[in-house]
Parts: structure tokens; sequence; C-alpha cells
């Protein structure tokens, strides 16, 4: 193949060419109208990766949500952006949602936990679920239609975009899939050989490209929220690096006295943790403006919220201040401060104006709520709970 059709870099080899409308499966993923097309071919890669020949749109749609879950749960993600009364757009993020409703799954949940609430909670959730067969898996071949000049495609009636499916897929080209006679979430799902060879080369390269095309329509929808790359799938914890500014913490702790930002006790050097003020699910980082030594106790509740910015962030900038101080009146703090360049001091604005020599306390305290806030404030508009001590 001489170049790829995709917006994105997809190489398929030129062979398959001879016998799929390669060109148009590249297309699939054009200026989709709601973010779910995403979820549904990535779905149909999955279950052809794994073997599937045959499937319905129940069980595509159970995937769907399993790959959605983290996006929505852990990371408050809109799929589809929110409408002008701040409703939510994307029939994917509303069934994630009434999942939520109806059980007791944590946003941390496994996939096998994820399916059999699917499974448990399943008259629940049928509407929600099958609202997602009224469009996308026929809107989704829409690149084939139009590849060929058809002009007159059926969309408003389910029955005639089956038979038109069908008809295309012998009279034309073949298609990705065929749909069965069963109604709903019971309709059966065929993929065909040639279609099923091909995915199954190029998986990876594949999923690869709608991941990122994925990213690309959220991060549109999503414009306030930073790190959205990683939000996708779960995060593996020991990505996290605290173990500097820990050591930095230990060495405050070893010549004074530090509060703890939501109790005003004393922190104990064996009895604390390192978290952040404002969610690491949100921020998607280890800076060290954004971190405070925090009772080991009430750091499993306070979780994935965002403490009240009053009066905790007085508190807190407190903290920070007297860290500032002894990073510019101790050597050895100093030292410990520098150990962090690598890991939490990557905002340039805290390096060169936060933690600059010289700053009064008004300053210091000024510099970083005018840094933070709007983050905060992102997040409690992005949908993350308040916490109260």
């Amino acid at each position: 193949m001489d170049k790829p059709y995709g917006p994105a870099s997809l190489e398929i080899d030129s062979a398959y060419y001879n016998t799929l409308d390669i060109r148009s499966f590249m297309l699939m993923l054009k200026d989709p109208s709601y973010c779910y097309k995403f979820y549904w071919l990535e779905a149909i890669v999955n279950l052809i990766a794994e073997g599937v020949m045959e499937t319905t749109f129940n069980d595509i749609i159970d995937e769907m949500i399993c790959n959605a879950w983290y996006s929505v749960r852990e990371f408050h993600i809109h799929l589809s952006g929110l409408g002008p009364n701040g409703e939510i757009r994307d029939g994917l993020e509303r069934a994630v949602l009434k999942l939520t409703e109806l059980s007791d799954l944590s946003s941390s949940a496994s996939r096998v936990e994820i399916k059999n609430a699917i499974r448990r909670y399943g008259k629940g959730l049928k509407q929600a679920k099958e609202q997602l067969t009224n469009m996308v898996p026929y809107r989704a071949m829409a690149s084939f239609f139009a590849n060929a000049g058809l002009e007159s495609v059926p969309w408003d009636s389910v029955v005639k975009m089956k038979e038109t499916i069908t008809s295309f897929n012998y009279e034309v080209t073949a298609l990705p899939y065929t749909l069965g006679g069963s109604s709903k979430l019971f309709k059966e799902v065929r993929f065909h050989p040639d279609w099923i060879r091909m995915i199954q080369d190029y998986t990876v390269s594949i999923l690869g490209w709608i991941q990122y095309e994925k990213v690309k329509w959220l991060q549109r929808n999503n414009p306030e929220v930073p790190g959205l790359v990683y939000k996708l799938l779960p995060m593996d914890e020991k990505a996290r690096k605290l173990g500097n500014v820990r050591k930095l913490w230990e060495g405050v702790l070893k010549l004074c006295q530090v509060s703890d930002v939501f109790t005003g006790k004393p922190i104990l050097a064996d009895d604390y943790d390192i978290d952040h003020f404002i969610p690491w699910s949100f921020v998607m980082n280890d800076e060290l403006w954004n971190l405070m030594p925090m009772d080991s106790a009430l750091n499993s509740s306070k979780s994935n919220r965002l403490p009240q910015w009053n009066p905790f962030y007085r508190r807190f900038s407190d903290n920070q201040y007297m860290l500032y101080q002894l990073i510019h009146e101790k050597e050895g703090i100093h030292k410990l401060y520098e150990a962090c360049w690598r890991d939490n001091l990557h905002s340039i604005w805290a390096g060169q104006e936060l933690y600059r020599k010289g700053n009064t306390k008004e300053e210091f305290v000024s510099i970083l709520s005018k840094n933070m806030r709007p983050v905060y404030d992102s997040a409690v508009r992005q949908g993350y709970e308040i916490w109260t001590v």
C-alpha cells in the first residue's frame, strides 16, 4: 500500500486490497457524531482477535461498557461532551452510569466484576443497552455505502438497513459484518471470514489506530481534562513517583512540626501518606506543588475526591510555604528538593515562580493559588465529588 487512507497511519498489506474495501474500513471512524462508534469498532476487533466468528449486539455492548468503564467512572470523562443544559449526550456513557446506579461496583472494578454486574442487572440495563442498537451498528458502515456511491440509505428503518447490509455484502463488496434476523439485543452479528483474517493479522495496529482516534475525539470533548491519553485504561499504581517527595517531607518532619491539612493535628513520622490535594486521577502527575503529607487513616476516606477549597487550601498552602522556606534555608532539605526534579518538578511555573528564592508568604500563596485554582475548578466541572472531613 502506498499511503494510508485513514486519518492516522494504519498500514495494511496491499494484498488485502484485492478482496476487501480497506479504504472504507479506514474511514469508519471519520467524523463520528458520538464516541460510542469508537467503542463499537474496538469491541468488534477485540472479539475477532479472540476467535469469535459470530456474536450478538448484547455481547458487543457488554464489551463496550467494560472498555468505557474506567474513563467514565475513575476519570470522570464525558464521552461526547455535555448538552446545552448539562445533560449526558452519549448513550454509552449513560449505560455506564446506569450500571453504577444499579450496582455497588467501585470505579476500579475488574472486567470480570463489571461483566458479572452487567449480567446481574441486565433487566435494569436493558433500555440503556437497547438504545445503543438503534443507530451505531448501521451507521458504522456508512463509509462503505458512500464509497460505493449508494445514494439512498434507509437509516430510519432497522429492517430495511438489515436488508441493505445483506444485499450490499453479496452484490457490491464484502462488509466486515452482516446482521441476523433476531431483534434488539439478540440480533446476530456475523463477521466475514476475509475480514476476520485481516483483523487478526493486524489487531495491534488497528487497536492502536482506534485508540489514537478515540483520544483525539475525547480531548476535543473534554478540553479542560489534563493527561487524557492516560485515562482510557486502569493505571498501574507502580507508575506513581512519590519516593523522593516522601524523603523530602521526612526531612522536614525531623526539623519541625507539620500539621495535617484536614485535622490540624501533628503529622506522625511513622503514620502518614503522601497524597494529592487535587486527585491524581484528574491531574495524572505527581507534581510537588500538589502533594502533601496526610494522616494515613484519612487518606482512604478522601480517596478520589476533591477537598473543599475553603478552609483546606489555606492550610495546604501554609505547609507548602513551610517547605519552601526550608528548601532555601537548610542545605540538606535543598538537596532532597533537588532529588525531586526528575519526577516531581515538571511544571515550568513552579520552577520559575513558585520555588524561586525570595518569595514572601503572600507572594508564594498567590502564585500557588493562581495556578492551582483553575485546575481545581476544572475538576469540579468534570464531576469530581467534594469531600468533607
